[in-house]
């Protein structure tokens, strides 16, 4: 007897926990919960574009907007993404004046989560498209081969790092090297991820100066190729 009155108990249980789920989704309260994690891996950064508070992402279509906070500090930037970058958010300085801590140009312990939807399947919003990879410089390789495409799309720009060129990436591992041509002066770096972030790659302060016109902080047009 004992055992079944349990039986029944748990049965009981779990029957108001399912009507109260209902009834709360009912009302709204599923929907507004805040989202659980990220929804980006690594740090996030900034360009030097100006203008209202924004991003730009390689993840989410223009006019997507995303919540950003600085979980060291607790705060927040919401942000509508506004085009293509490199990285899995990109806040403009705008943006990253609202959450980031005096002097520092890189938020490590962040949060992102998502506060809109993205636009239906087969719908394109302006400069939601992602930019095509992009030919070195019309060269050929060996042999008279294509010329190698970039394996990552978007603008390149960097975070403030006292040490000797080098990168971080989302989607290279630790010891992966890269070369980053900048297609409009034709200057190219070689670097070794050295880390996580947010972007496909994200230089150091010291690469960025080896490829970066003078004034720039965004390398628009380049080419990241792996070479090991």
């Amino acid at each position: 007897m004992r055992a079944q009155r349990k039986h029944v108990l748990a049965a009981t249980v779990a029957v108001a926990a399912s009507a109260a789920l209902a009834v709360g989704t009912g009302l709204g309260f599923a929907e507004t919960a805040p989202i659980e994690g990220s929804l980006c891996a690594g740090s996030v950064t900034f360009s030097a574009e100006g203008g209202a508070p924004a991003a730009t992402s390689d993840r989410f279509p223009a006019g997507t907007r995303l919540r950003v906070t600085n979980l060291d500090n607790g705060k927040a930037a919401t942000v509508t993404v506004t085009g293509p970058s490199g990285s899995c958010v990109l806040l403009n300085a705008a943006a990253m004046d609202l959450v980031r801590e005096p002097g520092k140009n890189v938020i490590r312990n962040n949060r992102v989560e998502r506060l809109a939807e993205a636009a239906p399947a087969g719908e394109t919003r302006p400069g939601s498209a992602r930019p095509a990879m992009t030919p070195l410089g019309g060269a050929t390789g060996a042999g008279g081969a294509p010329p190698a495409r970039s394996v990552c799309s978007g603008a390149i720009t960097f975070f403030a790092e006292d040490a000797p060129p080098a990168a971080t990436s989302d989607r290279f591992p630790v010891g992966a090297r890269l070369r980053v041509t900048n297609l409009d002066n034709g200057k190219a770096v070689t670097v070794t991820v050295t880390g996580r972030s947010g972007s496909c790659v994200l230089l150091n302060a010291a690469a960025m100066d080896l490829i970066r016109a003078p004034g720039k902080n965004l390398v628009r047009r380049n080419v990241v190729e792996r070479v090991g």
